[in-house]
């Protein structure tokens, strides 16, 4: 089963240029870029403990970084202005149903 993903939103502040650079490239590996140093990414969990992991091998010291994990209900209620597009939740490509003895009856999806 594939992991689940979710929105994150990604914020740094590098104060040296060439290590920005290693961090914007890197980062649009993983997401979209928002602002200069702002990103939102749809990542499994292993895959953002791997970010994280690679942002910190860039960052010295005097750096900052912040990621913002977005759950469902917040990522529908961002208001941007002027954005590309919006935050969609990908649906799921099947749904699992548990059955008991007593219960003999699948619903399907979407079913009137």
């Amino acid at each position: 089963m594939a992991e689940q993903r979710y929105w994150y939103l990604i914020c740094y502040d590098i104060r040296e240029p060439k290590r920005w650079r290693r961090c914007f490239k890197l980062l649009k590996g993983y997401g979209e870029s928002l602002q200069y140093s702002i990103f939102r990414c749809r990542l499994t969990k292993r895959e953002l403990e791997r970010l994280r992991w690679e942002l910190e091998t860039e960052l010295a010291e005097e750096d900052s970084l912040m990621l913002v994990g977005l759950c469902p209900g917040c990522s529908k209620r961002i208001i941007a202005r002027n954005a590309k597009e919006e935050w969609v939740q990908e649906q799921p490509h099947f749904q699992s149903y548990s059955c008991s003895m007593s219960t003999q009856r699948i619903h399907a999806p979407n079913a009137v």
